[in-house]
């Protein structure tokens, strides 16, 4: 970054150990066809340099830039991109050196924002165009705000499962003995926000986790892994967010998608601003980017559920009227998702 100390050097990354799926620096001189004309009245900014740290696929957040870049010529994004457990970590060693060597994060749960506030990392900021989102994803402070609504589901491979579960419960039957794998809440954020929701869920609880787990489901490092395991029918079934299972099905793999009856825990996949940024207007645009019309449009063609009425939904995709979602309370969601996973893992591992 010009406006800092360079990110953290490779040294460093050793010692943390951190597995990184990439970093990369998008321009914005590629454009984005599919990108709406709505956003393109923002008023253009002064040249900047801003850097997101985001557990976005690499692909997804590449044409998030460019689309971004076709709205604010003059504002190059560099991209970190790596597993929301990696970034926290980072931005943990960062904390303990000087500041986080990033202006923007945008990751999957909302209580990896929550704990950022509380400690003061984030700039208040809400978008422009606010009133137009889904309320429900948006910090009542100001301090964050999802850019989509990612819902974890059963997915099932149509070769091997005539009949799919249409249940959490249904997952604990001794059928599925071996059958089931999921991610692992070290590397997944929504995995993570998932062992939680489903331990403060009445109707689930320890003892569905502890039934679960009896049923040896493979632990994958992540969404991308359990999605590919069902869809190559290595593992039928899997706990996966919606997303991935419905482009593997565009593409022709035998797999589908099943919203259990009890309800659907999501993520939001938030975006928040650092305090410490230097680049405060800039970063301001990339947020008002991702929930405008064009930015969300663009996560519509992506395969994503939006936070907008006004885009549509992904091809393939049920309204959210027809899903059961579970929102539990976020700081009860906060203050256990810790305990959560220690004990998923205790129990998984």
């Amino acid at each position: 970054m010009s406006r800092r100390t360079p990110l953290v050097a490779t040294a460093t990354l050793a010692l943390l150990g951190l597995t990184l799926a990439g970093c990369s620096t998008a321009g914005s001189e590629a454009a984005s066809e599919t990108s709406p004309s709505a956003s393109s009245a923002a008023e253009a900014l002064a040249p900047a340099t801003i850097t997101v740290y985001t557990s976005e696929p690499q692909a997804k957040i590449d044409a998030v830039v460019d689309a971004f870049g076709q709205v604010q010529p003059e504002v190059t994004v560099e991209v970190f991109r790596a597993g929301t457990g990696d970034l926290t970590a980072r931005i943990e060693s960062e904390r303990a050196t000087g500041d986080v060597q990033a202006d923007i994060l945008l990751a999957a749960d909302a209580p990896t924002f929550e704990r950022y506030k509380a400690d003061d990392l984030l700039l208040a900021y809400s978008p422009a165009d606010v009133d137009s989102l889904n309320q429900d994803v948006v910090d009542p402070d100001g301090f964050y705000v999802g850019t989509r609504i990612i819902p974890t589901v059963i997915a099932y491979n149509t070769n091997a499962i005539s009949n799919p579960p249409t249940s959490w419960e249904e997952l604990t039957d001794s059928e599925y003995d071996g059958k089931i794998t999921m991610p692992n809440p070290d590397v997944s954020g929504a995995a993570a926000y998932n062992a939680a929701v489903w331990l403060n869920t009445p109707a689930l609880g320890e003892e569905w986790l502890e039934a679960l787990a009896a049923n040896s489901p493979v632990i994958a490092e992540s969404n991308g892994p359990v999605s590919q395991a069902v869809a190559s029918g290595t593992q039928p079934v899997g706990i996966v967010v919606d997303y991935l299972a419905r482009e593997l099905k565009a593409a022709g793999s035998p797999i589908d998608t099943s919203y259990p009856t009890e309800g659907v825990p999501y993520v939001s996949q938030p975006v928040g601003i650092f305090a410490s940024t230097d680049e405060a207007e800039a970063s301001e645009a990339f947020v008002d980017f991702l929930v405008s019309e064009a930015g969300q449009t663009l996560a519509v063609e992506q395969s994503y559920l939006p936070v907008r009425s006004d885009v549509g939904t992904p091809e393939g995709a049920p309204s959210m009227d027809d899903i059961a979602i579970l929102s539990p309370d976020l700081e009860v969601i906060s203050d256990t998702q810790d305990s959560a996973v220690e004990l998923f893992n205790e129990l998984f591992n």
